[in-house]
């Protein structure tokens, strides 16, 4: 409301509602930006152990920089689909792109399906592993963590189609 001095007037309860709503939006913020953080952590960590997997000993140097580097965007592009309330087409596509990218790189490996998958799975793995953990670590409210594990299960589960798909392309 404009006061007749031209002075803006709010209603307790709009302002109220219009600080909670921030707060929540920092909260979710945060949620995710946590998430992200604690799962590039819990990457880095599990690849020591993994050294001996048939699907990672057939990584040269420059094979890892690049599965570094896919790796790195899909983090990026599943942090951002995790962040949205809803939607998210256009980062599912992204996610589609890269489970190509993923697929041609084992392709090119000689890597099976199944080792090509594996290394997927150790990725997903790691990202859902950190979400389950969030609850714990962070006060995360059941909610909110249940959306964040099934937004990063719809955004995996395209990489992983994708995957399937293009390995089902090269054999025909």
């Amino acid at each position: 409301m404009l006061t007749p001095g031209g002075h803006r007037r709010f209603a307790l309860a709009d302002l109220q509602r219009f600080s909670e709503s921030q707060k929540q939006l920092r909260l979710t913020t945060s949620l995710e930006q946590n998430w992200a953080d604690q799962a590039l952590l819990r990457t880095r960590q599990e690849i020591i152990g993994q050294r001996q997997e048939s699907w990672l000993a057939a990584f040269d140097e420059a094979d890892r920089q690049q599965k570094r580097e896919l790796g790195r965007r899909l983090l990026g592009v599943t942090l951002r689909y995790v962040s949205l309330a809803e939607g998210g087409d256009d980062l599912l596509q992204e996610a589609e792109t890269i489970g190509r990218a993923q697929a041609e790189n084992a392709l090119g490996l000689g890597l099976s399906l199944v080792e090509a998958l594996q290394a997927m799975l150790f990725f997903r793995d790691t990202l859902v592993e950190a979400a389950m953990q969030m609850p714990e670590a962070w006060r995360v409210r059941p909610e909110a963590n249940a959306r964040l594990v099934r937004r990063i299960n719809q955004l995996l589960n395209a990489v992983q189609l994708s995957i399937a798909g293009l390995y089902e392309q090269a054999k025909r």
